[in-house]
């Protein structure tokens, strides 16, 4: 028995398929709404994730998705079948790097928008949506003095490196993070070893070292 979903082909030996199972063929998320085509003058069927289609009538099935929204990352175009989409999957599908921004771009002469791994678009609003990345370029100030980063993460160790050259394993150096103007829910506070903290530019440290008499 041969359906298509999305027009892409596919073939199965089992009579019935549920909606969910259609769904996930075609890689389109469960919260779509998929639709069986009928006979020309007739809306289309809505197909729910536990409605069982029967796939051996006589004519070959089509099942499609009426709302699709498109957009562009770096110039490249994509489908999504959700309204919003979140800065963490634009990352994923333009296979962005940790090292750059992604913006939502804007014309002129406004500012391109920041868009944040955790933050959602909404892909529904008039126009094309494109996406653009740049690499991170931001300046954090270690003890009084200014640092170039290319991330918005930065673990204790790392500050240490910045501030000292170097980070001591001996178990007898200590070393003392803080940090202020940082990025919210707790824009300042102490750092520990191994833990990793959000930043942005004008973060800054204090970083001292001791010797544990």
């Amino acid at each position: 028995m041969t359906f298509t979903v999305e027009g892409k082909p596919f073939e199965t030996f089992d009579q019935y398929k549920t909606g969910a199972e259609l769904k996930q063929l075609g890689g389109i998320p469960l919260g779509a709404e998929l639709f069986l085509a009928v006979e020309e003058g007739y809306e289309p069927e809505l197909i729910r994730n536990d409605t069982p289609v029967d796939l051996a009538r006589k004519e070959v099935e089509h099942f499609f998705v009426k709302v699709k929204l498109t957009f562009t990352i770096n110039g490249m175009s994509f489908i999504s079948y959700e309204q919003y989409i979140k800065g963490s999957v634009i990352r994923q599908l333009g296979k962005i790097p940790t090292t750059d921004d992604i913006f939502l771009k804007i014309e002129q002469p406004f500012k391109d928008e920041f868009i944040a791994d955790d933050e959602e678009v909404d892909l529904a609003r008039p126009g094309k949506e494109h996406f653009i990345s740049k690499p991170i370029c931001i300046t954090l100030i270690v003890n009084a003095r200014p640092k170039p980063w290319n991330k918005r993460t930065i673990s204790f160790e790392e500050v240490v490196v910045l501030a000292f050259g170097n980070y001591d394993q001996n178990p007898n150096r200590i070393y003392t993070v803080t940090y202020s103007n940082g990025v919210p829910p707790k824009p300042e506070g102490t750092m520990v070893k191994g833990q990793v903290i959000h930043v942005k530019d004008k973060t800054n440290f204090d970083v001292s070292a001791t010797d544990k008499s």
